[in-house]
């Protein structure tokens, strides 16, 4: 399952992300992973769960953001949640290579059985059409 938090900056994304994240620490029996660029998180994110500052592993685009998900996934089996603050920032705030990311997630979600959650800055009116379903 794929869930994208769409807005412009300042309308509670982040926020929420963290009760998402929080809340999904404090419920599951298995492992909750929370991707961030920097330490903005490092005081609210439940020490429960697993904070990666994306910064430290050169994780500046589209495919190496699906890469660096990708063997997070292999490396653990019993990942349920995997969080991702700002996402299109992430991949460099290309729409299309980030469509594409959002794709490819939803398919390794679906296989390695976790939820994927992630905040995107950008305005719901211009979201692409075929991503709004994870609205």
């Amino acid at each position: 399952m794929v869930k994208l938090l769409v807005g412009v900056r300042g309308s509670g994304k982040t926020k929420s992300l963290i009760e998402l994240v929080n809340n999904a620490a404090h419920e599951t029996r298995g492992s909750v992973v929370c991707i961030e660029e920097g330490n903005k998180l490092h005081f609210d994110v439940t020490y429960k769960a697993r904070l990666i500052n994306t910064e430290e592993y050169a994780v500046s685009d589209a495919k190496s953001l699906y890469g660096f998900i990708a063997g997070i996934a292999a490396s653990n089996n019993d990942i349920t949640d995997i969080f991702v603050d700002s996402a299109l920032k992430i991949c460099g705030n290309d729409m299309t290579a980030f469509e594409e990311f959002i794709f490819r997630i939803e398919k390794l979600a679906e296989q390695a059985g976790f939820h994927f959650t992630a905040t995107v800055s950008t305005p719901v009116e211009t979201f692409p059409e075929s991503m709004k379903k994870f609205c």
